[in-house]
């Protein structure tokens, strides 16, 4: 909620400012995917699925130096409120091509030429925050199928709630928000180990000050997220899943 300067004093699910919303991640979900994982946060739930490396066709798509990766991202038609028409459309085209260079920076396909590793991410639920999630959830399922990555990704929604900044923007901030009084929001993917951003995007205005404390603060959160996801995979390996 916004006090009477405008300024958000109250996030409306009682989080804190900094904080993330309640997180979980599974490997293993789908039996005949060569990679699969899931990874949750709050009520946004996302799906990824890794095939491949295989042949990649046509041909002349086909490098020889190395593999491909492609990366396909969609919303089910009951994942909002409002039912979404299925099939392609400009921003999972978007999502699904950012995604693909967030992953590309950390994913070595030279080992493979001429082929092609497929990622499908789907979400069943959105509440804000679905390409942070499917990233997550991609980032996971590649390691899964044993695609060798030079480090892991993790992806955070970050911004600004009138003069407030806040982490994990959900719905309300994300949307509603942003409809009635307004909000920037700074989708940020950061590689693990070197802690160079691989994803950035912003919608809003917010000043360069405030832009770098975000930057910060998705550096912190990721940290977090990375302990789910690396836990994640901890458990497949030991037979706990």
């Amino acid at each position: 909620m916004a006090g009477d300067k405008g300024i958000y004093t109250k996030r409306d699910d009682g989080r804190k400012f900094d904080e993330i919303r309640e997180m979980s991640a599974e490997v293993g979900i789908v039996d005949s995917a060569d990679g699969s994982a899931s990874f949750n946060t709050g009520h946004t739930k996302a799906i990824a699925v890794v095939r491949g490396p295989r042949t990649l066709h046509p041909q002349h798509m086909q490098n020889p130096r190395k593999g491909i990766l492609r990366v396909s991202y969609g919303m089910m038609p009951f994942s909002v409120t409002d039912r979404i028409r299925p099939g392609p459309n400009r921003r999972s085209e978007e999502i699904s091509k950012v995604t693909e260079w967030a992953l590309n920076s950390v994913v070595d396909l030279s080992e493979y030429p001429n082929t092609v590793v497929d990622v499908f991410i789907q979400i069943p639920q959105a509440d804000a925050g679905t390409r942070v999630a499917g990233i997550n959830a991609a980032a996971i399922a590649l390691a899964h199928a044993g695609i060798p990555m030079k480090e892991m990704v993790s992806a955070i929604g970050v911004g600004k709630i009138d003069k407030t900044l806040v982490v994990d923007l959900d719905k309300y901030e994300d949307s509603d928000f942003h409809d009635a009084e307004g909000s920037t929001d700074i989708p940020v993917a950061i590689t693990s180990r070197t802690k160079n951003i691989s994803l950035l995007q912003l919608d809003g205005k917010i000043s360069v000050p405030e832009f770098k404390e975000c930057v910060k603060n998705a550096k912190v959160a990721c940290e977090e997220i990375l302990k789910v996801q690396m836990q994640a995979l901890k458990n497949i390996d030991g037979g706990n899943n």
